[in-house]
């Protein structure tokens, strides 16, 4: 069987990102298939460690994909500073076996896990705005997602997802967890919070706040952390803009638009004219389509802005009201990188001392041990596409591993497995429920 066949089987899509389905994104024709494992997100602990214990299998699974789309470089990328994963990894691509890989090492800066900065980084292309690495000749699978091809060699579904729980947890560590168990079993499993906390899915800049664990873990939840009531970070997070203030004090100093890592990569992000146009009338936006460029790393937020205010939120609501009214991307790299560019990369020790983290960017030992759950909700659409079609009923036995729902007719999609055996008891638009039978 085809790789792309085995990869659709096993249910696996991006395990780092917007969770976009592998066996589209591998089936292709391409000159490099680079591995990510630089962990964009500050305090999240997964891919180093998923790269130190699991290197062989990172190995396997990126050598399979290279092979697939006959790729004529297959190249693994971590930040230098994982000492630990460097050292296994230099190990093994030692081996006459293992020559046709390569190792690219990245500094400690954000975003560098940003999938383009990372094509630019190895091979010195830039993915135009509206387009994909493959526009460059590039595959870009995380580190996670290629164990999880190397797995489906196996015959192994995606039931199971490591993710860092961190921040104000007596206990921070990257838990083995079943898909669909619940975010509080998690935090419990992390010996609960030291203090009152709201929580963020995700890092500390790119995931969303919730008020609620009531929530199940999806084969792209990476990280849970708990940050306390009146940290200055969930106020910054907070998703109301206030105009008048960004019409009072926003200067344009442009400070926004000298850091910005993608219009550093000649894509045109111009987040301050964003800011004047939200002010002061649309049209002083100008060329809209670099909004589309915007990945939303909240770099102009967290550390540019001198006066706290939030151009990348500006910019996010900018582009979706433009894409509203059918504007699409045009495919375009506007200019040249910025010949300042290694200038301007952000130390992710700064960022976090930026953020007020510091306290909580301590080491997260991976547990390998798989947590155990009497009940799952296994989400119907866990990234791009549409969500996936149901094919149990309420009242229906399911073993682990079991298909229990299958990508749409004619649609985007991925396979869901039962990550536990037991009961289907819920099925609703959003998750199918299972719990364990009682013994």
């Amino acid at each position: 069987m085809e790789l792309n066949k085995i990869v659709c089987d096993a249910g696996i899509l991006g395990a780092g990102g917007a969770g976009f389905p592998t066996h589209v994104k591998i089936n292709c024709k391409a000159e490099y298939v680079l591995a990510n494992g630089a962990e964009c997100e500050p305090l999240l602990r997964v891919d180093q460690q998923v790269m130190q214990y699991y290197a062989a299998d990172v190995i396997r699974g990126i050598r399979a994909v290279k092979e697939f789309t006959g790729a004529k470089h297959a190249v693994i990328c971590l930040k230098a500073h994982y000492k630990d994963a460097v050292a296994v990894l230099k190990k093994l691509l030692k081996q006459e076996e293992n020559k046709d890989i390569e190792m690219h090492l990245l500094e400690a800066f954000y975003p560098a896990g940003d999938e383009q900065q990372i094509v630019y980084e190895v091979t010195g292309r830039v993915v135009p705005t509206g387009g994909l690495p493959l526009d460059v000749g590039t595959v870009v699978c995380n580190v996670s997602t290629l164990v999880n091809i190397a797995n489906a060699m196996d015959g192994k579904k995606v039931i199971e997802k490591y993710v860092t729980v961190g921040g104000a947890v007596r206990n921070p560590a990257t838990l083995r967890v079943p898909v669909g168990i619940s975010l509080k079993e998690l935090l419990d499993a992390a010996g609960g919070t030291t203090e009152e906390c709201k929580y963020i899915i995700g890092g500390p800049c790119m995931g969303r706040v919730v008020d609620t664990l009531d929530i199940p873990v999806t084969k792209t939840t990476g990280g849970l952390l708990a940050i306390p009531k009146n940290h200055p970070l969930l106020e910054t997070k907070n998703e109301k803009l206030n105009l008048r203030m960004i019409m009072a004090v926003c200067c344009q100093c442009s400070m926004c638009t000298q850091m910005c890592p993608r219009n550093a990569l000649g894509l045109n992000v111009q987040p301050h004219k964003a800011m004047r146009s939200l002010a002061n009338g649309i049209d002083l936006l100008g060329d809209v389509n670099g909004l589309f460029s915007c990945c939303n790393c909240g770099l102009c937020t967290y550390y540019a802005c001198n006066f706290g205010l939030k151009p990348s939120q500006v910019m996010q609501q900018l582009k979706s009201a433009i894409a509203s009214k059918g504007t699409r991307a045009r495919k375009e790299v506007f200019g040249p990188v910025d010949g300042g560019l290694d200038n301007k990369k952000v130390p992710v020790t700064r960022l976090i001392a930026r953020l007020g983290l510091t306290r909580y960017d301590v080491p997260a030992p991976l547990e390998d041990k798989l947590m155990s759950t009497d009940c799952v909700r296994i989400a119907l659409k866990m990234g791009v596409g549409a969500p996936s079609v149901p094919k149990v009923a309420v009242g229906d036995k399911v073993r682990k591993n079991q298909l229990i729902a299958d990508i749409a007719e004619k649609k985007l999609g991925i396979k869901m497995h039962a990550s536990i055996s037991g009961t289907v008891t819920e099925i609703t638009d959003d998750y199918i429920e299972i719990r364990r039978s009682s013994k």
